[in-house]
């Protein structure tokens, strides 16, 4: 496995796309928010698990960059819920342009995604579809549970993991399995690489909850502290419920309820209180168990243990990551 050669023909591949077109309103924000870069996580697994598999990563390309058009969509229409000023160091899409191009924009993106699929055969063009409609609509649950929860004071940690599996770990998981697809393999082992995915993609998820408060605003390319300023109830702020003094309890739950002026302040309040109460440690230590988890699910997978290996190397990296 050549992570280098993975990126190298994507971004190849990215820049030979025809976005060039007209209304220039509609295709120049898809040609920004995709040649932003990022972490291409989801393309690199996709072409990955087709190169264990088969060995012709390329054939996956399209599948690939159908999986970046589609988590760039969900990022543009992400960041207008948000509000969010940053994307990936820069101005996010609605802030360049307008709310009006970002929604649809991030729209002519959904179905950009699925145009990809035609490049392959009926029997593999039906499993990547179908399998890409499953995952969409799961986002989609997955946002709108997020968007729930930001009004709830009930929220457990079990309804959380299952929020963040749905908006975030199913498409981690779902690349994975169109590598897998694309070469063509038994659903059995196509199935263990999206179990290993799924379970690869809470512990990212949770690495960037944690980065979200504790990142370098340098390296982490979004705005420090996004999640506490918009009142998401994320794992470090449920777990912080379950350990704190009842005195401590009560300004966190004032804090993600009431109306702080200063968000700066805001901000260095809540990550004060998580620091005293070790809710990093304990988010690192969850982190590691479902990447641990994830692991598992390699030692069933019919390939050799250097691809094996391979798989279990670009976890850790991703779970040591600070951007």
């Amino acid at each position: 496995m050549d992570i280098l050669a993975y990126q190298e023909s994507f971004i190849n591949f990215l820049q030979k796309q025809h976005l060039e077109r007209e209304p220039k309103n509609l295709y120049d924000p898809i040609k920004y928010i995709l040649k932003l870069g990022g972490k291409r996580v989801r393309p690199m697994l996709t072409l990955m698990a087709a190169d264990i598999f088969s060995g012709d990563y390329k054939a996956a390309l399209p599948a690939a960059f159908a999986v970046e058009v589609f988590h760039n969509f969900t990022l543009v229409h992400d960041d207008i819920m948000d509000d969010a000023p940053l994307r990936r160091g820069h101005e996010t899409v609605h802030e360049k342009w307008d709310v009006n191009t970002g929604i649809l924009s991030g729209d002519a993106m959904l179905i950009l995604a699925y145009q990809y699929f035609e490049n392959y055969s009926p029997s593999v063009f039906r499993a990547l579809a179908q399998l890409f409609s499953k995952t969409a609509l799961e986002v989609c649950d997955g946002q709108q549970l997020d968007v729930d929860f930001e009004t709830r004071n009930d929220v457990t940690i079990e309804e959380y993991i299952n929020m963040i599996r749905l908006k975030t770990s199913v498409l981690v998981g779902a690349a994975l399995k169109m590598g897998a697809i694309v070469a063509e393999v038994a659903e059995e082992q196509a199935q263990l690489l999206y179990d290993f995915g799924l379970n690869l993609g809470v512990a990212f998820q949770l690495q960037d909850d944690y980065l979200d408060a504790f990142g370098d605003p340098e390296t982490f390319g979004k705005q420090v502290g996004g999640d506490i300023i918009e009142n998401k109830k994320t794992y470090l702020y449920l777990k912080a419920l379950e350990v704190v003094s009842a005195s401590d309890k009560a300004i966190l739950i004032e804090l993600f309820n009431g109306e702080e002026k200063n968000i700066e302040k805001k901000v260095k309040k809540v990550t004060t209180l998580f620091e005293a109460n070790n809710i990093p440690d304990y988010t690192r230590q969850l982190i590691e168990k479902y990447t641990n988890k994830s692991f598992e699910y390699l030692k069933e997978l019919d390939v050799s243990e250097e691809a094996k290996q391979g798989l279990r190397a670009f976890g850790e990296k991703l779970m040591n990551r600070n951007v």
